[in-house]
């Protein structure tokens, strides 16, 4: 086992309002604290779901651990090869390397706090992802940026057959 010690001196305070917001319904990201604020030791946002919406299709980090906490709503959440619905107060902890995906449950909204630790510098990823909906990047262009952020994209059959 190893031990990462976090390097930041003062604590990091993130505001509602202050928060910057990528996308709007169906699919809304807050980005509350990106690993550069937090000597690496996470890296966090709030994602709300709307009408039964995608958060994130099948996927895994290799050097982080991924974290859901659901403070509203209901969401579906892959894990490997099982999905799990999880509601307010459930906390699904998917370790490095592990295929995972979530989305809000069809026809329920979602509102989920999501932390990656150790961190990786995301914050540019979400605004990626939001110039692919916008059509102003392709889809492709994601895949050039895998490694840069640790998020390899990957099929799941358990995920296509519980989403279709």
């Amino acid at each position: 086992m190893s031990l990462f010690v976090p390097e930041f001196d003062e604590s990091v305070i993130v505001r509602e309002a202050e928060a910057e917001v990528v996308g709007g319904a169906p699919v809304a990201v807050r980005l509350l604290a990106d690993s550069s604020r937090t000597g690496g030791a996470l890296s966090t946002q709030r994602v709300t779901l709307t009408a039964g919406a995608d958060g994130a299709r099948p996927h895994r980090h290799d050097n982080s651990a991924e974290m859901f906490f659901l403070l509203g709503g209901a969401a579906e959440i892959l894990s490997g090869e099982d999905v799990v619905t999880a509601g307010p107060g459930d906390l699904v902890v998917v370790p490095p390397g592990r295929p995972h995906a979530f989305a809000a449950v069809p026809g329920a909204d979602a509102d989920l706090l999501i932390v990656i630790t150790p961190g990786v510098e995301r914050f540019e990823y979400f605004r990626h992802l939001r110039r692919v909906a916008l059509g102003e990047v392709t889809p492709e262009s994601l895949l050039e940026v895998q490694d840069l952020y640790d998020n390899h994209f990957l099929k799941s059959a358990a995920w296509d057959a519980r989403r279709s």
